[in-house]
């Protein structure tokens, strides 16, 4: 009879433990731990399309961050406010700047002890403050999204603006920022938890199962990729090779580096549908132009200057989080912040380029320039001894000369440079003197 009464017993825990399991609610939590940028905005895509996916009853955004991009923190803003999922934040430690912005956007807010929020001026890369018309961005982005959430929109304005002055709150000529006691008190924060299940059980829920953000291999070779800073690098490589290219035909290797350095470009982009197919095209019709500007066409003109236009827009484009021709849910920092990442790593690939033809390929180091004197004395003798005699003589242009090139004489072939910047292939030339054992020749 006892054996009978304990199997009863375990059954019907059996049974209560499988219901409370069922009634159990699923809590989704994700990290922003760093930076602020597009990595970023891709995980919490992803993660708020998993929270969904499995029918989530909250989100946690679990924060940790001293800010970032202000285009990537309103994305972010915009997905939360939009979210049909409940959406909490536990600030662990900082949210500031852009951070500050994130979790203002949060239903609730959830702060660990010694943590802050505030501080949003937006900044440069110099950490001083941008012009006015940036900051009146963000004051009335920090606003609408405290309204959104009945909170007091002066004190998110304050948090952004030095100049705005909060009766026994922010003093004037001084940035806002609550310690976790002082944004309780101020309506900006719940309660002060030390952990995220300390935060759920504040939050209501009894029982509950949490479901975390995983990552694969390939999301962090793709969050490398979309970083800005590897976007501007590899910008420099493909803008480089074409360069060098152009100055040396047939060369090769930049040909290869700028061809990689478009695909590792292009493919997380295109993968997370930001490029789309005909931001690849307006770019590939940018190469064609470029590679018939080097090869086909003669001198630099419409071509070349059309090809890198082309080149330009469908980098820039491909950064743009637009949806084909509509670009309604593009904002305008996005549209500066990718104009500027492409502007930025032109310039580079341009002093990278000045850089490579100076140092590079004139210095024996590299393998790329032979600087080894070789003497008469040790018994070295030039090839062709009467090679100044050539001077006035006339051929045709064996190949294009642009500048360097091919010459043929009397039916013999001569490595020559062009006195002019471009000379077609079949022109008839005349040698005008010799430079280093080169001749040099004009246009007849």
């Amino acid at each position: 009879i006892r054996l009978i009464y304990l199997l009863l017993l375990s059954f019907i825990f059996s049974l209560s433990a499988i219901a409370q399991d069922d009634n159990a609610k699923l809590v989704y939590v994700f990290d922003i731990d760093e930076e602020i940028a597009p990595p970023v905005v891709r995980r919490m895509e992803k993660a708020f399309a998993q929270a969904k996916e499995l029918d989530a009853d909250l989100i946690v955004i679990h924060m940790n961050t001293y800010g970032g991009l202000v285009v990537s923190a309103d994305t972010i803003r915009t997905r939360i406010l939009n979210s049909k999922i409940p959406v909490v934040v536990f600030i662990d430690n900082n949210a500031a700047s852009a951070g500050a912005l994130i979790s203002i956007s949060c239903d609730s807010i959830y702060m660990r002890a010694g943590a802050n929020i505030g501080a949003a001026t937006v900044v440069n890369q110099n950490a001083e403050a941008m012009p006015d018309k940036y900051q009146s961005y963000m004051r009335s982005t920090m606003r609408a999204t405290a309204e959104a959430k009945g909170r007091d929109p002066k004190i998110a304005e304050a948090m952004v603006d030095q100049d705005i002055y909060v009766e026994n709150i922010s003093d004037s000529g001084k940035v806002l920022t609550f310690t976790t006691s002082e944004a309780i008190k101020n309506g900006f924060c719940e309660a002060k938890v030390s952990s995220i299940d300390e935060l759920i059980k504040r939050y209501g829920f009894k029982t509950y199962k949490v479901q975390e953000l995983e990552l694969k291999a390939t999301d962090t070779i793709i969050d490398f990729l979309i970083s800005p800073y590897i976007h501007g690098i590899l910008i420099m490589i493909i803008v480089g090779g074409i360069y060098f290219e152009m100055q040396t035909p047939g060369m090769g290797f930049p040909s290869i580096a700028s061809i990689a350095a478009a695909v590792l470009y292009f493919a997380p982009l295109y993968v997370e549908g930001l490029a789309e197919n005909w931001e690849l095209l307006i770019f590939v019709a940018g190469l064609v132009l470029i590679i018939l500007e080097i090869f086909v066409i003669p001198g630099f003109g419409i071509a070349g200057v059309g090809g890198i236009v082309l080149i330009i827009t469908g980098l820039t484009l491909s950064l743009l989080n637009n949806v084909k021709l509509d670009f309604t849910l593009v904002t305008f920092n996005a549209i500066m912040e990718a104009v500027f990442v492409v502007i930025i790593a032109l310039f580079g690939a341009i002093a990278l380029a000045f850089f490579g033809i100076k140092h590079v390929l004139t210095n024996s180091r590299y393998g790329l320039a032979l600087t080894a004197a070789m003497y008469s004395d040790d018994g070295f003798v030039a090839t062709n001894l009467d090679i100044n005699k050539m001077k006035g003589a006339e051929g045709v242009a064996h190949t294009i000369l642009r500048p360097a090139g091919k010459i043929e004489i009397n039916y013999k072939v001569y490595d020559a440079l062009a006195e002019e910047s471009y000379i077609e292939k079949g022109e008839k030339i005349i040698i005008m003197k010799c430079v280093n054992n080169q001749y040099v020749v004009r246009k007849q």
